[in-house]
């Protein structure tokens, strides 16, 4: 026993002499295992600025991984390009009881584009390893070193960025001259943050630690609301030759439009001549817009772009014209530069997309915000915006992609913060008509009209520019609980008053209806079904976000066969809380049963214990939605 415990003894010694932490999972604090995949055990960040061109950054980080829900965890992506450049990456793996299984370096990882599906011209590209193990628990350490000769922005820092990960420790250093200018914000940040010196530098330290796993909790608001984030941005900055300084959005807006995009917004004489004779006839300023934006549509597409400066500067509005091709960035300022041919101001706006709406933040001015670009022409009547990367977006439609956020407006006397028109959920709509004849063996055949609009407009876009046979194909897909033969299908739009889309669908069915012992058995609703509810969430801690409402009619006739019948009064039934209103009616006349059924969600920010609420609002359009009538068989 004492021979054992000498053996153990020594050993500690050797890890202590070698500076290794004990990664046994073991020692893993009781209170961080509970809804944990992985345990960040050791996080450590340091960015070091030595002067405008010459930035290092030093990571090293050990994460546990304790079962396949954490596994993503073991990810090493670390990103590159012609600016910055990987030095060193080493790392080691140790087993449960924190003794090392084996060792790895920056040959064993992949070297990948990091957008090469989307990319024509690119630069960013990345180096990633996963460990092939599948038997948990075990952990990662590894440490990286990456240089950098841009001084422009610094990438967020984010001590832990999923749901199911609890942290152990983890600190931020950023290190610079005294007089190098850097503002920060903290967001859901709870932990300690040191001013201090180096010698002649500053030092800025966040630390945090004892952090549990926090629950995934669906409808949740955006994860900087409740996952620790540090933003940067340096006041003074220079990449690849430029320099400048900004501490406003206003001062931004100036360094972008006089640095980034001045000279850029030049076409060729020819296409000059044929702007203006596209527009010669036209007195209105807006109808003028209107016919530009669609030039540049049949002229142009959408292509990824990642090269410039940083992947923040357009391409020339010549290239795009002689190529017919580039980026949101080389897009919008093409399009503004045709309009300029014409006399019409445009504004190059940066936004944040996707249907998560996300703002450009109004008190912290950065470079790194917003990822897409979006154009404002601020007519005096109204302001109008443009997507310019789609071939097919009416004129003055964002749609639910950029709509209803803060942008940034780059304009010729400085930055200005903008707000995109909101889609109310009143017009989100999809309204749907049905008219379907039952046969006497449970089929059925008939016509389908659906309307989309608002958010919903582009519900069909998958479909609407295929060839008709991929058309047939996916749009089955749409109805999942309707097996089909499409007899006909067209798409059209419309864009008199406001966006619409229209799907016309002609279809049979052998198996709508199930027949057993001479009855029917007739589902009111395989078009648009509620089939899934949220999980519950026990004491839960977020706020419910609904980031968008809709509003869904579906109005089915059915005509039975006239070996069956069904008469019963008129079945109505109404579910109406905060989070929306729903509602279905079946009404019998004669051969004929009519259902309808109406959802209005609402979107909003709720209280957390109003979670349980939605859930039973759910739960219960998802029972609704399996009705089922039975009709007999007349004598």
């Amino acid at each position: 026993m004492k021979f054992k415990l000498f053996l153990s003894g020594l050993f500690l010694l050797v890890l202590q002499a070698n500076g290794q932490m004990n990664y046994a999972v073991s020692g893993i604090p009781k209170n961080l295992l509970t809804r944990a995949g992985a345990v960040v055990r050791l996080s450590e960040t340091e960015i070091r600025v030595n002067d405008l061109t010459d930035v290092s950054y030093r990571y090293k980080t050990a994460v546990t991984i304790l079962n396949q829900a954490g596994s993503e965890e073991a990810e090493m992506v670390f990103y590159y390009d012609k600016v910055k450049q990987i030095k060193s990456i080493k790392g080691v793996i140790y087993n449960e009881f924190g003794l090392p299984t084996g060792k790895f370096n920056e040959k064993i990882f992949a070297d990948r584009s990091a957008v090469s599906n989307y990319s024509l011209y690119e630069d960013d590209r990345l180096k990633y390893y996963k460990p092939a193990i599948t038997t948990y628990p075990y952990t990662v350490e590894y440490e990286v070193e990456i240089k950098s000769k841009q001084s422009l922005y610094f990438p967020n820092w984010h001590p832990f960025s999923s749901t199911n990960v609890a942290l152990e420790k983890s600190s931020f250093k950023f290190i610079a001259p005294a007089d190098f200018k850097v503002r920060h914000e903290e967001l859901a940040f709870k932990g300690d943050f040191k001013e201090g010196t180096e010698g002649t530098n500053k030092v800025l330290t966040w630390e945090l630690s004892g952090i549990p796993a926090l629950k995934d909790e669906p409808y949740s608001p955006h994860y900087e609301q409740f996952l620790p984030t540090v933003k940067l941005a340096p006041e003074t900055f220079a990449f690849k030759g430029i320099k400048g300084s900004f501490s406003n959005w206003n001062e931004y807006g100036k360094w972008m439009n006089e640095t980034l995009l001045k000279g850029r917004d030049v076409v060729s004489e020819q296409t000059k001549q044929e702007i203006l004779q596209l527009v010669s006839t036209i007195s209105s300023p807006k109808e003028k817009a209107k016919k530009i934006y669609e030039y540049m549509q049949n002229k142009t597409r959408y292509i990824s772009v990642q090269i410039g400066i940083g992947g923040y500067q357009p391409f020339p509005a010549s290239e795009v014209d002689r190529l017919g091709y580039g980026d949101c960035k080389g897009l919008v300022n093409y399009t503004k530069a045709l309009l300029n041919v014409a006399g019409i101001e445009s504004y190059y706006c940066i936004v944040y997309s996707g249907r998560f709406k996300k703002d450009i933040e109004t008190n912290f001015t950065s470079l790194n915000q917003g990822d897409h670009i979006i154009l404002c022409l601020p007519f005096k009547t109204d302001t109008t915006w443009l997507e310019c990367t789609s071939k097919f977006a009416p004129f003055g439609f964002l749609g639910d992609f950029t709509d209803d956020r803060q942008v940034l407006a780059v304009t010729p006397e400085g930055g200005k913060l903008l707000r995109t028109p909101k889609l109310k959920p009143s017009d989100n709509t999809q309204i749907r008509t049905a008219d379907f004849t039952i046969s006497a063996d449970g089929g059925i055949s008939g016509k389908v009209i659906t309307k989309f609009a608002g958010s919903q407009y582009d519900n069909d876009d998958e479909l609407f520019n295929e060839p008709y046979a991929e058309q047939i194909k996916k749009v089955t897909e749409l109805y999942p609980r309707l097996v089909f033969e499409v007899k006909n299908l067209q798409f059209k739009k419309t864009i008199e008053n406001a966006p619409v889309t229209i799907e016309t669908l002609e279809l049979t069915s052998t198996s709508y209806c199930t027949l057993n012992e001479g009855k029917l058995y007739l589902p009111l609703n395989k078009l648009n079904y509620f089939s899934s509810t949220p999980k519950e969430v026990r004491n839960r801690v977020n706020p419910v976000h609904i980031t968008r409402g809709y509003y869904d009619e579906d109005v089915t006739t059915f005509t039975l066969p006239s070996e069956y019948k069904a008469a019963a009064p008129t079945e109505k039934k109404v579910l109406e809380n905060p989070f929306g209103k729903y509602s279905y009616e079946v009404q019998y006349n004669g051969n004929k049963i009519t259902y309808k059924r109406t959802m209005q969600f609402n979107e909003g920010t709720f209280k957390p214990e109003q979670y349980e609420e939605l859930v039973e609002f759910f739960q219960q359009i998802k029972d609704l939605d399996a009705g089922m009538i039975v009709l007999n068989k007349t004598k």
